[in-house]
């Protein structure tokens, strides 16, 4: 996992899995974000390979804290993994199987993610 910076955008990627091991990180490091005064976080998700429900938790307490700072939470996910991969596709397939993909801003890539200018995926 990593945290960069892009367009003025808090930029966390997150590659592998998010599960009950991995999860409190994620967390933690949107927290950090918010500490630090940043109200527009990205959430990368395009490396995951796998999603559990600690996962999903961790992804609505992150839009429920950046709602309550009107802040912007936007979630990079390809609608299909890069050729020879999985990643975001299965993270996709899961918020979708539990009713709640409606629910964030969800972008291809990480350029159209810190475009303020780009519309989310349709859900």
């Amino acid at each position: 996992m990593t945290q960069a910076e892009q367009d003025g955008w808090a930029v966390v990627t997150v590659a592998g899995e998010m599960d009950l091991t991995s999860s409190p990180a994620v967390r933690q490091k949107v927290h950090d974000a918010v500490a630090d005064g940043r109200r527009s976080v990205v959430l990368d998700l395009s490396g995951v390979r796998f999603c559990d429900s600690s996962g999903v938790g961790v992804l609505i307490g992150a839009r429920r804290l950046m709602r309550s700072c009107a802040g912007r939470l936007r979630i990079v996910l390809p609608e299909h993994g890069e050729p020879g991969t999985v990643g975001g596709a299965h993270v996709n397939r899961v918020l979708a199987a539990l009713g709640v993909r409606r629910l964030f801003d969800v972008y291809p890539d990480l350029g159209a993610a810190t475009d303020d200018a780009a519309r989310p995926l349709s859900a």
